[in-house]
């Protein structure tokens, strides 16, 4: 029951994060800097945490050069 329940959550977590880090990544900044919006410790953890993964994806697919899905790989 609780296993399922993290299960779940971190497939959340995995979908949120995929298609939101660059928002966060290149918003958070702009609203700082442009926009005057007040520190917020939780968001820039959120940024460090995009930034993490942003990373992440350059090294795996540019340094590593390997894909998510090899169809062509049997």
């Amino acid at each position: 029951m609780i296993m399922s329940e993290l299960k779940k959550i971190y497939a959340v977590g995995i979908l949120f994060f995929y298609f939101i880090k660059w928002f966060i990544f290149i918003g958070l900044p702009i609203l700082y800097l442009a926009l005057d919006y007040k520190q917020n410790i939780i968001m820039d953890l959120l940024w460090v945490y995009c930034f993490a993964l942003i990373t992440k994806d350059f090294i795996v697919r540019v340094v590593l050069k390997k894909k998510y899905c090899d169809i062509d790989k049997k």
